[in-house]
């Protein structure tokens, strides 16, 4: 029987772990519907746009997620320490410890990458430019800011690639704690 929901907000995270499991293309109707609980007038009513709408929309909510919990405080932070420190606590609760692929990755990777690039570049632009405003505040120099954030940034998504192909999620948790030592 197909649920019944009032907002299409309550709908995102659900069409978000749709398309964590199968992509974009890979998320058929009947895998959102299932995904959702929703029939397909329902999942048409709350997205008229189809299934290009359901991914804009999954993606801005990772973005404000992203923006709320991670960007903004590690530009507004007193210091670089605890910035950076709150940014890998949250980004381990973010992605369950490992055992949550990252989305805009997977978008970064499949054939809807150049659907939605101008999302996904922004995405880890983002990340990379407030985590390198941090570490500058910490007293790194800009360059070297720079190339920590990059590397950093490409650390934890190399790390949940891993920790998904090798069934670890502590892999992920362990390249966090080493990253923490690392930018301190």
């Amino acid at each position: 029987m197909a649920r019944v929901m009032g907002e299409r907000g309550d709908v995102v995270p659900l069409l978000a772990e749709v398309f964590r499991a199968y992509g974009y293309e890979g998320a058929s109707l009947a895998r959102i519907s299932e995904g959702t609980g929703l029939g397909k007038g329902s999942i048409y009513n709350f997205f008229p746009g189809g299934k290009e709408e359901m991914a804009a929309a999954v993606l801005a909510d990772i973005d404000h997620w992203f923006r709320d919990q991670v960007f903004q405080p590690l530009r507004a932070g007193a210091g670089a320490d605890p910035g950076v420190a709150d940014m890998l606590t949250a980004v381990g609760r973010y992605f369950l410890s490992g055992r949550k692929v990252c989305l805009v990755g997977v978008f970064a990777l499949g054939h809807e990458r150049d659907r939605f690039a101008a999302k996904v570049r922004a995405y880890f632009a983002e990340w990379i430019d407030a985590l390198a405003v941090a570490l500058e505040r910490g007293g790194r120099a800009a360059d070297v800011a720079r190339e920590l954030a990059e590397d950093a940034v490409g650390a934890i998504q190399g790390a949940l690639v891993l920790a998904r192909a090798a069934d670890e999620p502590e892999l992920f948790m362990r390249t966090l704690e080493r990253l923490r030592r690392r930018l301190a």
